[in-house]
């Protein structure tokens, strides 16, 4: 067998058992179980409906119906764990301060109108409950719903306290946590391996190279839930006339790449929950579902709920 002949009839094999596996990964891999599986998840509890990361915005995520809360913490001085995005309180409270200079007791109050990061010129107006809660109040009073955990920095400290709340609270198996950050996440799973992990940037860039490759199927994931934005919504978010050509390829690009519905599938074969985050409108919930996405982040839980229901009837 002449040289190229061999190359060529090794390469066939390998493209026919990777597209195989894609498509039937449990041949090789056991199919990862979760005692949830969500549909409708509200970012920082509805940061659209109501003052965001709020235990009012929590019960009324709740109320509609939500399958999974998704929420952020910081460390306080004094070691109470909180729920907030901002590590710096000004943009939230007006306060120039960091929740980790500031004791639990001292913390400031939400402004009563705070901006939705993920809609174009767009605020909410709280209500009177403007306080930062707890991340055990959030535990003690919804118990038995999935919570999405955003540990916002790289402190050792808090991601040890999370995880003992987890734990106080017997909630390994209705919590997901993690962070952008190749080494938080690493710290979670260190600290307690029992809880579900999301992909860091740098292993979903590694998961997109190992899709394009076609080595996926061959490669075994620790991680349980892909977390990602869509690229697209970039484009309603910034002022399309003062972007670059080069920019708006690049979001055409990690749009086209990372947007595969086969990866999506193959993920969801494996037991790995794709959430894509964060969608506001009914386009992008019906693009998102259509890709095979598990579940949608919104701001806005009153409109998935009513895209949802339409959807199944």
């Amino acid at each position: 067998m002449s040289t190229a002949l061999y190359l060529l009839t090794t390469l066939g094999g390998y493209v026919i058992t990777s597209a195989l596996l894609l498509k039937f990964p449990t041949m090789l891999h056991r199919r990862k179980q979760q005692r949830f599986r969500c549909r409708h998840i509200s970012h920082r509890g509805g940061a659209g409906e109501n003052l965001e990361n709020t235990m009012t915005a929590f019960r009324h995520a709740i109320s509609l119906g939500t399958d999974m809360l998704e929420l952020d913490c910081h460390l306080t001085k004094d070691e109470h764990v909180v729920v907030s995005h901002d590590g710096n309180l000004k943009r939230s409270t007006g306060v120039n301060a960091n929740i980790s200079d500031l004791k639990y007791c001292d913390l400031p109050c939400y402004l009563c109108k705070l901006d939705v990061t993920f809609e174009k010129d767009c605020c909410c107006e709280g209500g009177e409950d403007k306080h930062i809660p707890l991340l055990k109040d959030v535990f003690e009073a919804f118990p038995e719903t999935p919570i999405n955990i955003d540990i916002k920095v790289n402190n050792a400290v808090l991601v040890k306290k999370v995880s003992q709340l987890v734990s106080e609270y017997k909630r390994e198996d209705l919590t997901v946590w993690g962070n952008a950050d190749y080494e938080i996440v690493q710290k979670c799973h260190k600290e307690n391996c029992s809880i579900p992990l999301l992909f860091c940037f740098q292993r979903v860039l590694l998961l997109v190279g190992l899709f394009y490759t076609g080595l996926l199927p061959f490669f075994p994931l620790r991680e349980q839930f892909l977390e990602i934005p869509m690229p697209s919504i970039i484009m309603k978010l910034k002022d399309q006339s003062k972007m670059s050509r080069s920019h708006k390829c690049v979001v055409w690009l990690a749009d086209a790449l990372i947007m595969r519905k086969c990866l999506f599938d193959h993920l969801t074969a494996r037991g790995i929950q794709v959430y894509i985050w964060v969608l506001n409108n009914d386009e992008e919930y019906k693009r998102a579902f259509d890709l095979g996405a598990t579940g949608i982040m919104t701001d806005y839980p009153t409109r998935l709920k009513e895209f949802i229901d339409k959807s199944l009837h």
